[in-house]
């Protein structure tokens, strides 16, 4: 449902424009062609709203296009890049490849899911093995064993397991059951009753109803199967935590020994769960233990008959995008109530992303070749490097924070892993075994690859140099547990980053996205993470009771933001990203003022050095949505809409106002003594 699945503390970049029309207005060269100035709307005051008068011209022109859920400089650089990605795998069959190398496995891979002939003679047959599994079980200790068995092949929906950094002893992996089970966006759509809700209820009983037909079901048994999906997930989304609920990490630690998460839910059979899974641990922390305790009576409680319904649809509809048209159509048409977009996508699109998705370390290798230059890293490496001074040097400068905690706080800030690029060791896909033409045999070779690679880091030393992203995706993000800040190679391209852009814009881009993964660290979530990554408190008592009072005035005034009329954006969800936001813009100015082109007065395109910082910065986050998109995102995404990731942090930072003239009556205008000064 997502364009791109993002980290909690990533940059959730969703869109943006890549125009590049210049206009004379005093100097210009070639850092226009990174500045749309044809794209404003200068009939608004900069100080009413500044997202829209830094975009306004190009938001009124600007059509979504039918297989889009919105529209932006991010979906035209994430265009341009699928088109990359698809030469490369174009080229990389053409070239006849040796068998096992890795243009052989990408380019058929990819081979294999444009062979749609192929895909539609199979139909639901790939399907019937495991579903005939299904039809056999007979009570839930069956069902149980035949979960474990699917989540070798990431196919058991209601175990939320995956193996990660134990958060307080972050040098070390540890398995981490984490609440699953639902098929709808958050626990919320369940019950709430307005009509946008109501319809996504109704889309998944009309979608389960597709694939129970498509699996040889008739119309009526189709459709009570459905209803019973739906019903026995709404009583699992009792026992889920809300989005909220799961910002708070000390509430989702809850490390047990696995004799303990068997008195907690018994009815699962952990131990036995564990050794078939080839797990090798004695402990494991259970992220929401309400879900599994639930579980555990729901498995007892609720016909079996019922569960196998349940974990029927679960494996068609974790199959459905590598199974035939009808599959792939009801799937789209499900996914379309929360998209709203009018069409599917390119069938090559698909397949790009899938190997991307798949195999992404074989194809970044390819595309970091052909497309990454050095000239790109070396000046990220300065850009990153001149924010870190910048952020030390305010954090220095904090006149709300003690010097004890200070110092700690630059530790932390000195301690970053950053990571830029590509990963410095690329992993092997060597157990991948693929062939051009079954696509449904090679997703289920590289599902077992991931779930061995996962599975055997339990209990092991954390792999710091292990990358979370692939290099061609164009997103960022920051980890606590490792403490590092993430810029792929993907991302380091126009409109975030050019090499012929001035200084002005690509701080305000580029730098704004390296200030907002830094502010990451000392959010309200990161700064309860050390410098090595351990969650772990290192604040003075005072210095946390002001932070915290800082960051409550941010929930109110982000609270209060609307869309639609009367929609809220919910000043808690979106608190970190909010945080990252107001941090990572003021970091990255005083980098900019570091520069010469920020020490200068020097016009380009009749905009001074500042002016153009925060264009720079508004137009690289210029969107439109869909509004069934941006209805999902408000109630999901802790990221705040486009608008207010604009028109938020402008609006607490003294440098804009001095750039645009901002007074008081401006409708964006903030007392002094209210706008956020955190970090």
């Amino acid at each position: 449902m997502k364009l791109i699945s993002l980290l909690a503390m990533g940059i959730g970049i969703t869109v943006f424009s890549a125009c590049n029309n210049a206009s004379n207005g005093g100097k210009s060269d070639t850092a226009s062609i990174s500045f749309d100035t044809k794209g404003m709307d200068t009939s608004i005051r900069a100080g009413d709203d500044f997202f829209h008068y830094a975009n306004g011209a190009w938001m009124k022109t600007t059509v979504i296009p039918d297989d889009q859920s919105g529209w932006g400089s991010f979906y035209t650089l994430y265009e341009d890049n699928q088109k990359k990605l698809r030469s490369i795998l174009e080229e990389s069959i053409a070239s006849n490849p040796a068998k096992g190398s890795l243009e052989q496995k990408v380019g058929d891979y990819y081979a294999s899911g444009m062979d749609t002939v192929a895909i539609e003679k199979l139909g639901a047959d790939p399907l019937k093995p495991v579903l005939a599994k299904i039809d056999a079980v007979k009570d839930y200790k069956e069902l149980i064993a035949l979960l474990t068995e699917l989540s070798k092949n990431e196919e058991a929906q209601l175990i939320g397991l995956y193996v990660g950094a134990d958060e307080k002893n972050s040098a070390q992996n540890i398995a981490i059951l984490g609440q699953a089970g639902l098929s709808l966006p958050e626990r919320d759509y369940y019950f709430r009753k307005d009509s946008a809700t109501v319809a996504a209820r109704n889309g998944l009983v009309k979608y389960a109803g597709a694939l129970f037909s498509l699996t040889g079901n008739d119309t009526a048994t189709a459709s009570k199967n459905a209803a019973v999906l739906l019903a026995l997930e709404t009583e699992i989304a009792k026992s889920h935590r809300t989005p909220v609920e799961l910002r708070d990490p000390h509430v989702n630690y809850n490390k047990m020994s696995v004799t303990e998460l068997e008195q907690l839910s018994p009815n699962v059979g952990w131990k036995n769960l564990f050794t078939t899974l080839t797990i090798n641990t004695d402990s494991v922390n259970v992220s929401q233990p309400g879900y599994y305790k639930a579980l555990s009576a729901l498995l007892a409680s609720e016909p079996i008959d019922r569960w196998k319904i349940k974990v029927k649809y679960d494996y068609i509809s974790r199959n459905a995008s590598i199974l035939s048209s009808a599959f792939v159509d009801a799937q789209f048409n499900f996914s379309r109530i929360f998209s709203g977009q009018k069409k599917k996508s390119d069938r090559w699109k698909t397949m790009v992303n899938a190997v991307d998705g798949n195999l992404g370390d074989l194809l970044g290798q390819l595309y970091v070749k052909k497309y990454f230059t050095s000239d790109a890293k070396q000046r990220m490496d300065e850009l990153v490097n001149n924010l870190q001074k910048a952020f030390g040097a305010r954090i220095k400068k904090l006149d709300w924070m003690s010097d004890s905690t200070k110092q700690l706080a630059t530790a932390k800030l000195d301690a970053f892993l950053k990571k830029i690029g590509y990963t410095s060791k690329w992993k092997s896909f060597d157990d991948v075994t693929v062939d051009k033409n079954n696509l449904y045999a090679n997703a289920k070779s590289v599902r077992l690859h991931r779930f061995n690679e996962m599975v055997g880091k339990a209990g092991k030393p954390v792999d710091r140099t292990e990358w979370g992203m692939s290099a061609p995706t164009v997103n960022a993000y920051y980890n606590p547990t490792n403490n590092e800040i993430v810029f792929p190679a993907g991302i380091l391209q126009f409109p975030f980053f050019n090499l012929s852009s001035d200084d002005a814009v690509n701080y305000g881009a580029i730098g704004m996205v390296i200030g907002h993964e830094m502010t990451h660290g000392f959010d309200d979530q990161g700064s309860q993470y050390d410098a090595v990554g351990n969650m772990k408190n290192w604040w003075g008592k005072e210095d946390a009771d002001k932070f915290k009072a800082k960051t409550g005035g941010v929930v109110k005034q982000y609270s209060a933001y609307t869309l639609f009329d009367s929609v809220h954006v919910n000043g808690e969800l979106t608190l970190g990203e909010n945080l990252a936001d107001i941090g990572g813009l003021a970091i990255a100015y005083d980098a900019f003022k570091m520069t010469k082109q920020g020490q200068g007065n020097d016009k380009i395109d009749g905009f001074t050095p500042d002016q153009r910082f925060f264009l720079g910065f508004a137009q690289v986050w210029r969107l439109i949505d869909r509004e069934e998109s941006l209805r999902v995102r408000i109630n999901t995404d802790p990221h705040s809409p486009e608008i207010f990731r604009v028109n938020g942090p402008a609006a607490n930072f003294d440098p804009f106002y001095g750039a645009f003239g901002v007074k008081e009556g401006d409708k964006m205008y903030i007392k002094p003594e209210n706008r956020a000064k955190i970090w």
